[in-house]
């Protein structure tokens, strides 16, 4: 998605509708679209689609209205089958209606995805996109699910961040009506759904313009009046013909999307389409791909270029019409492009997108119809990457390249692996911070179900709104969640931030989790001069200091570290009138320090009232729907961490005991 500062069409000099700027993830960037523009939705909860649902149910809970006046109904069926098959049946009658799903759910909901697509009922689903139990449960991101259903008909658009997410609703929706034709909005699972970005929202007076009303837009199958016939039994005689004949409604689909996706752009400034390349013109080698690691890819291209290697990358937004021709026509004059995917199909000739990316380069090579004309193709490298969320780095992208530059042919990998250790795998040789310069991040360790994830969105959105900084806040953590390790990070700088992956470089490392330094070195990657909190229920500076490993001792002073420490735990017994929140809200407590020790309060010139004003917004955002008494002590945790904060001594720091001489 390219966002232009440009003229609009209408000659004012700024667009029209250019979004309602906030801080929100996916899964809320795409319940804000779909609670405003349709009638109903049914689901069933599997992670990582389950906050969409939510989203959607809460505003049916709380009465909402669509944007023509129809109060919102919301279905919880027995199974994903069942959900889907809801769906069908009110798109017949002529509903606008959506659904929320993930892996496994959206493979049960296969054999009903055919049928929705031939009775052209154009229905979203919404999905984030998630691994399959191909070899193990795995709940985070993979490109499996969506694949397994590519040949059900239905049109299928790739976001990559928070914002497409909510575009890309949009866009679908319009879309689907206009080609009646169901699509599919991917995002990947977690890390797109769960991720906290700078969004600009669309305005509900822009999405009532862009979609129109659902009785102008869809056909009532149930209309006794204009009786439809679909459905129906047909033998040798019919059954092919009607199959082959909606190849009608497929043909019209990319000029379509074209025209949406330009008076999209028209009216908000945010420009997409089918692809989206990235300093290809002159380009000798390239990266192509789907979903949020291709936003990395961005800032690899960039420093790649920096150090004087011409390569640049292609986004594919739709797979489903597949943009072939567009494809050819941006990598045809590069030696090499590299496919990532976030699966692996080893039956296969390659992966899914690499092997329609060879299709149309042979089309090219052919002389098909509206194809570029080519005499040679590009070396084509196709590789698995991400699959089950595992991590995407800078340095993966510089390795991947080097494997395409490599002058000995023999040391190639046609097809290779990222990021394990295998066979298959390249060992990345430089992975650079390749974050925005001035950027201020921050890796918490602590046990989910103490509330750190909510108290980490919680930052990012203070720092979005009240500091008017670009932030990325998202969580880690296994599939089993409560009472197990979890790791969040949290990025605010004045630019934008490209780089969507784990946090090696911090300046604020939160250790909430007691046992942090017993599991490993919870200090990797501290920058100099950095702070780190550690939750203790010490009050002596000594024992704090005590309790911390000699060698967690060395690093701390190596990097001219402060260290914070407080009985976050205590606070949250002493404040917390419902004692089943006491463990959530030791969470919350961290705000208050982190207000209190970071810059942005003094480098944004904002009082102490600016600042508590600005986090009871952000505490009724998320928990407004508890209560006041709820909100009233969340606060109070918060206050209490920002008065309350102790700090080591840097002499005690600095001072070096005979016991950490022996290392």
């Amino acid at each position: 998605m390219n966002h232009t500062n440009g003229n609009s069409q209408n000659g004012s000099g700024v667009f029209k509708y250019p979004g309602i700027p906030t801080t929100a993830d996916g899964a809320a960037a795409v319940a804000w679209v779909e609670t405003h523009i349709t009638q109903g939705a049914c689901a069933y909860p599997i992670t990582s689609s389950t906050t969409m649902g939510q989203g959607y149910q809460a505003e049916v809970s709380n009465g909402k209205e669509n944007l023509w006046g129809e109060k919102l109904f919301f279905l919880a069926l027995e199974s994903e089958h069942s959900s889907a098959s809801t769906c069908e049946g009110f798109a017949v009658a002529g509903g606008r209606v959506s659904n929320f799903t993930s892996g496994q759910g959206l493979i049960l909901m296969k054999e009903v995805l055919y049928t929705i697509s031939g009775k052209r009922l154009p229905a979203v689903f919404h999905i984030g996109a998630r691994a399959l139990t191909s070899q193990s449960l795995n709940v985070h991101a993979g490109h499996d699910d969506v694949m397994g259903v590519a040949d059900c008909g239905w049109g299928m658009l790739f976001a990559r961040t928070a914002q497409e997410a909510g575009d890309l609703a949009l866009i679908s929706r319009r879309i689907a009506e206009d080609s009646e034709t169901p699509f599919l909005n991917i995002q990947d699972g977690f890390l797109t759904t769960h991720t906290i970005e700078n969004v600009s929202l669309p305005e509900p007076e822009f999405m009532k313009e862009f979609i129109g009303p659902p009785i102008d837009k869809i056909r009532n199958n149930m209309d006794f009046d204009n009786p439809t016939m679909i459905g129906v039994v047909q033998n040798q005689d019919s059954y092919m013909k009607g199959k082959i004949s909606q190849r009608y409604f497929y043909d019209q689909i990319p000029e379509l999307l074209n025209n949406a996706m330009q008076e999209f752009y028209e009216a908000t400034g945010r420009k997409y389409g089918l692809t989206e390349s990235y300093c290809i013109e002159d380009a000798e080698y390239a990266f192509v791909g789907m979903g949020c690691y291709m936003e990395t890819a961005m800032a690899a291209v960039d420093y790649l270029r920096s150090q004087g290697h011409k390569v640049g990358l292609v986004n594919v937004t739709s797979f489903r019409p597949f943009p072939g021709h567009e494809i050819v026509d941006a990598l045809k004059n590069t030696k090499a492009f590299t496919v990532l995917e976030r699966l692996d199909v080893p039956s296969a000739q390659s992966n899914p997108l690499t092997a329609e990316i060879k299709s149309s380069f042979a089309d090219s090579l052919t002389r098909v119809k509206n194809y570029p004309e080519i005499d040679r193709i590009p070396v084509v490298f196709s590789c698995s990457a991400g699959l089950g969320s595992r991590d995407v780095r800078p340095g993966d992208f510089l390795v991947c390249l080097k494997n395409m530059i490599d002058s000995k042919t023999e040391d190639q990998q046609r097809y290779f692996s990222l990021g394990i250790k295998h066979a298959t795998a390249l060992d990345v040789e430089e992975d650079p911070d390749l974050r925005p310069e001035g950027a201020f991040s921050m890796r918490g360790h602590s046990v989910g179900g103490y509330g750190s994830v909510t108290t980490n969105k919680v930052i990012a959105t203070i720092a979005g709104d009240t500091f008017g900084m670009n932030v990325q806040a998202y969580p880690k953590y296994g599939s089993e969640k409560k009472g197990l390790p979890t790791t969040y990070y949290l990025t605010i700088a004045d630019d934008v931030i490209r780089t969507h992956c784990e946090l090696n470089d911090v300046e604020f490392i939160p250790l909430n989790d007691v046992n942090a330094f017993k599991s490993g070195n919870p200090l990797k990657g501290l920058s100099d001069n950095g702070m780190v909190f550690v939750q203790t229920d010490e009050e002596e500076p000594e024992k704090v200091w005590e309790n911390i490993p000699p060698s967690s001792r060395n690093i701390l002073r190596e990097k001219n570290a402060r260290v914070l420490f407080m009985d976050t735990v205590k606070v949250a017994r002493e404040i917390a009138s419902d004692p089943s929140l006491e463990q959530r809200m030791q969470g919350i407590v961290l705000l208050g320090i982190f207000l209190k020790c970071t810059p942005f309060m003094e480098q944004k010139n904002l009082t102490e009232e600016d600042i508590f004003s600005s986090v009871e917004k952000s505490i009724r955002k998320y928990f407004g729907r508890r209560g006041e008494q709820v909100v009233s002590d969340n606060m109070e945790c918060v206050r209490r961490g920002f008065t309350e904060i102790h700090e080591l001594p840097s002499e005690m720091i600095n001072k070096m005991a005979d016991l950490e001489l022996v290392e």
